[in-house]
This record gives structure tokens, sequence and C-alpha cells, in this order.
């Protein structure tokens, strides 16, 4: 079985292209912190997706928004234009969730406003004794 899970933030906008085949193809990286060694740095993970997927992906992701990707990964070999051979791993995407709010990212956001006494954010305070149980 081959299947992974990373957490982690885009670290670049995500590419969307079209393959001759009409299919679209959004290709991100995810930086993904180490923990528990003495090394405190991150992995990185380059992401593709396929379809409607890679569509949502193009469409809502920003630099710096936090992700979770489950999938497989691929191992890519080939040959560079100096007629070097070289591996590539990718992460082929079967789910994306979007972790962190869409304001977030590299894009600013406006900061949140302290909630005042009595807001209840579009909801209506209800006293214990108009409850039905």
């Amino acid at each position: 079985m081959n299947k992974i899970m990373i957490i982690g933030n885009l670290t670049r906008a995500p590419e969307l292209r079209t393959t001759a085949a009409g299919v679209p193809v959004c290709r991100f990286c995810v930086a993904v912190n180490r923990r528990f060694t003495s090394d405190q740095g991150a992995d990185f993970f380059d992401v593709v997706t396929f379809r409607k997927t890679a569509e949502n992906c193009a469409s809502y992701l920003v630099k710096g928004r936090k992700v979770c990707v489950v999938g497989a990964l691929r191992i890519n070999e080939y040959t560079d234009r100096e007629g070097n051979r070289r591996t590539g791993v990718d992460v082929v995407a079967d789910e994306v969730e979007f972790l962190s709010p869409k304001g977030e990212g590299s894009a600013p956001s406006e900061p949140h406003a302290a909630p005042q006494r009595g807001d209840y954010g579009g909801f209506t305070e209800v006293d214990d004794d108009q409850l039905p149980f």
C-alpha cells in the first residue's frame, strides 16, 4: 500500500496547467515541520492534483496557507537537458483539505475584532428557562 498524509504550509502559489487531453493539473509545494528531532528544519513535498481538485487548489490556495494532503508517493525518473538521469518524488493527492481560513496566507488579512459583551456572532442568547430539556 502506498499512502501518505502530510500537514503543512504552501511555500509558493499553486501553478495550474492543462494536459494535451484537457485535464487540469495543479502543482504546489508543502513545507512540513520536523518534530521530535534535534534538527528543527522542515521537509518539502511537491504535490500534484488533477481535475476538479486541481481547479479548487488553484482557486483557493495561496502561499502560506495550511493544508492536509492525502495521497500516494510517485517516483519519477527522467533525463535532464544535459543527459543526466534524475529522480523526483511527488505526492499525487487524492484529497486536499484547506486547514487555515480563506484569508490566511501571504495575502494580508484584517485583524479580528474582539467580541463585545452580548455579541454572540449572529447567535441569539437563550435563557436556561427557555430550553426544552
